[in-house]
């Protein structure tokens, strides 16, 4: 049962501001601070403070956050298995997935487990990597597939499948087919997904190990849809680095180019990822795992 005064530490925890946090929850600024006093004085250690005018959680506040995260996850899922149990027949899961994940690796074996599973009905959230940890954290989804970069350690993750990103070009690019180096591209214009993508943050941590930044690249421009960028990249305005998957069937038919790259690939995986100690880690595992198998 989730206590009136968790809701609020969580709610203030995700928009880290008190009058955000007061009119969300539709109650006054007043109250919201005496709900995480209360809370304080019950765990006997400050759970947020002020750096440079900002809210910002504590130490201890991080680590409840992540315990009363978990828990109203547990809640919800738990009042969703047993009204099935009482008669509802049917079965929800709240699935995240970001757009590259979703539309190209994920999609496909879940919708082969659901046409395998008809009692389970299923709410798909997407967005960047960063939006479905929050929502994961606010108790909004059940788990999620990412390809962004995140702190390993604060979830519970496994490996559904590993891709490796290709340097896309227009079919009829000069290097279309040819093997150069990262330094090799700089000259030419970049496309690139927006901050907060996955596949951005993958790039960037790429050229890191090259010790190179997106401003090395003559031109960049930031693109938000990915379909929008494979239309770029055919017309020739640019290249771009996208999933293998993304562009696999562009590719087949030539209407894409790949530039190959010397030097170990660059490859990513694509994660499982939940909440760690949860009470349903048994029942998202078994799902994680018809799903990799769905995925073969």
């Amino acid at each position: 049962m989730q206590d009136f005064r968790v809701k609020t530490f969580l709610t203030v925890c995700r928009t880290l501001n008190y009058t955000a946090a007061a009119r969300e929850l539709h109650i006054t600024q007043p109250a919201v601070s005496q709900h995480i006093s209360f809370l304080e004085r019950e765990y006997g250690t400050p759970l947020f403070r002020y750096e440079k005018r900002k809210l910002r959680l504590t130490k201890a506040g991080a680590v409840l956050q992540e315990v009363l995260a978990t828990r109203i996850h547990d809640d919800e899922l738990l009042r969703r298995k047993l009204k099935a149990i009482g008669g509802d027949a049917q079965r929800h899961l709240r699935v995240g997935m970001t757009l590259t994940a979703g539309r190209y690796v994920a999609a496909q074996p879940l919708a082969r487990f659901l046409t395998e599973h008809p009692e389970i009905k299923v709410r798909v959230r997407s967005g960047d990597t960063a939006h479905l940890l929050e929502l994961l954290r606010g108790g909004e989804i059940d788990c999620a597939f990412v390809e962004g970069l995140f702190d390993r350690s604060a979830y519970a993750c496994d490996l559904f499948t590993k891709e490796r990103l290709l340097c896309a070009c227009s079919s009829d690019h000069g290097l279309a087919g040819s093997r150069i180096s990262f330094d090799d591209l700089l000259g030419m214009p970049l496309l690139v997904r927006e901050e907060g993508s996955g596949t951005r943050a993958v790039l960037e941590h790429a050229l890191a190990e090259h010790d190179l930044t997106l401003s090395a690249f003559a031109d960049v421009t930031e693109v938000e849809s990915l379909d929008i960028i494979k239309v770029f990249v055919m017309e020739g305005v640019g290249i771009s680095f996208l999933y293998e998957s993304a562009i696999r069937a562009e590719v087949d038919e030539g209407a894409l180019g790949v530039i190959r790259l010397t030097g170990k690939p660059i490859e990513h995986g694509i994660s499982f990822i939940r909440l760690k100690d949860s009470a349903f880690e048994d029942d998202l595992m078994a799902f994680f795992r018809e799903m990799k198998q769905l995925a073969s």
